[in-house]
């Protein structure tokens, strides 16, 4: 059953360019994590990656993934959201030009001029299945 956002996560999400660290599960059982840019749709989370970034390749054989949002100006507060991820192509151009222009305020294509030769964009929509911390 999914897990609700808090309104003050909400909150933070829909009104901060606050970074998220994404772990998912490597082959051999070990961690991979990475730093994303995020945003939601109700209570589902919303990131970009590439078709071929270890991200997706982990995600496509285990979509477990676990999301950490720690403010930097509040330590010790936190939001850990456990849950499923899927992938889709559709709409992965509109979900990174969302992002930038959240968190660089220009287009993706204008923030970083390489991505041109980037593989396909995906959608992750990550679904709450648990959500622990202080926000």
């Amino acid at each position: 059953m999914p897990a609700e956002l808090s309104d003050d996560l909400k909150k933070l999400i829909d009104t901060t360019p606050i970074f998220a660290s994404v772990a998912t599960i490597q082959p051999d059982g070990s961690i991979q994590q990475s730093i994303v840019w995020i945003t939601r749709d109700g209570n589902d989370l919303l990131f970009s990656t590439t078709i071929g970034r270890r991200k997706e390749q982990n995600l496509r054989r285990d979509p477990r993934v676990n999301i950490l949002i720690n403010p930097p100006d509040a330590p010790y507060t936190y939001a850990e959201i456990r849950g499923t991820a899927t992938l889709t192509t559709d709409g992965g151009t509109q979900l990174i030009d969302e992002l930038s222009r959240k968190y660089t305020g220009k287009n993706y294509a204008d923030f970083n001029p390489a991505a041109s030769a980037d593989a396909e964009r995906l959608v992750v929509r990550v679904t709450p299945l648990k959500v622990v911390g202080s926000i």
